[in-house]
């Protein structure tokens, strides 16, 4: 089941979904725009209080089908974590089983809320391919491989919400809540970057922030989840022409010192092939 096929069956749970939304790219892209998962993952309960607040006592279909896309994401990182944390062997005693338990915890609630907030209307767990079609074909009996999918799941997730966040403007409501999300994903990229670091490796030299178009140790295998980051200009100023400590900003500098977006069409490619 890909995002187009969850597209047909949130039209069978709505039937006049078609009425309210675009084709099916234009749904999706509406969806992006109000957040990935990969963003909502760390949506505040207050959800609920603030559609309520923004669009009066009754969800209209085309929010529930946003959050159905929601959902789905949701689905996808919980199941990740969740069977991750229950791989024997998979991830080292200590800190690390903690933190990414947590992590799980937190996803489950996630979609646990989203669930109870469309009731009959939730869309069906679609079935999840973590290899993404063999790229990771060892994600689950290698911890390095299991974290760097986690990082990919993780940045995408910061770089799709930010790339997003100007379709919120005229609500300040959901916009509010769209910054305490985005926030807390890249305080999870962060975290999961450190335990990176910390094993050595190809990821030996990987900071709590994005260098570059791909500093990840992965491979070209991800390089769409940083497309972009190797940016050096900002509001039409060349960075690197600006004067730093001890003589011009470098280019590392410059890249780490701004995070891009992600366009909606670039998150759907990165993350379709982990959905069958």
């Amino acid at each position: 089941m890909n995002l187009f096929n969850i597209i047909d069956e949130i039209e069978n749970v709505d039937q006049e979904i078609h009425e309210r939304l675009n084709p099916r790219r234009a749904a999706l892209k509406s969806f992006l725009n109000f957040g990935t998962k990969v963003t909502v993952a760390a949506m505040p309960f207050a959800i609920g209080g603030i559609l309520n607040k923004a669009y009066g006592q009754t969800v209209p279909g085309d929010v529930k089908a946003i959050l159905n896309f929601a959902l789905t994401l949701e689905y996808l990182e919980a199941e990740f974590y969740t069977k991750g944390v229950a791989t024997s062997g998979l991830i080292p005693s200590g800190a690390a089983v903690a933190a990414l338990t947590t992590i799980r915890d937190h996803e489950n609630e996630h979609v646990a809320f989203l669930k109870t907030a469309l009731g009959s209307d939730a869309v069906v767990k679609p079935t999840f391919d973590f290899t993404a079609g063999g790229a990771f074909a060892d994600v689950f009996s290698n911890y390095d491989t299991f974290l760097a999918v986690a990082q990919v799941f993780e940045d995408t997730g910061v770089r799709a919400y930010k790339g997003q966040a100007t379709g919120l403007m005229s609500n300040k409501d959901i916009l509010t809540a769209a910054l305490n999300i985005h926030s807390v994903e890249a305080r999870h990229a962060s975290h999961l970057r450190q335990m990176r670091r910390a094993r050595g490796g190809a990821a030996a030299n990987l900071k709590p922030w994005i260098t570059g178009a791909n500093d990840t140790g992965i491979g070209s295998s991800v390089d769409a989840v940083y497309a972009g980051e190797d940016n050096k200009n900002q509001a039409g100023v060349d960075i690197n022409q600006l004067n730093g400590v001890g003589g011009k900003i470098s280019a590392n500098a410059a890249t780490e010192s701004f995070d891009e977006p992600l366009t909606a069409e670039a998150v759907l490619a990165i993350v379709n092939p982990f959905i069958k």
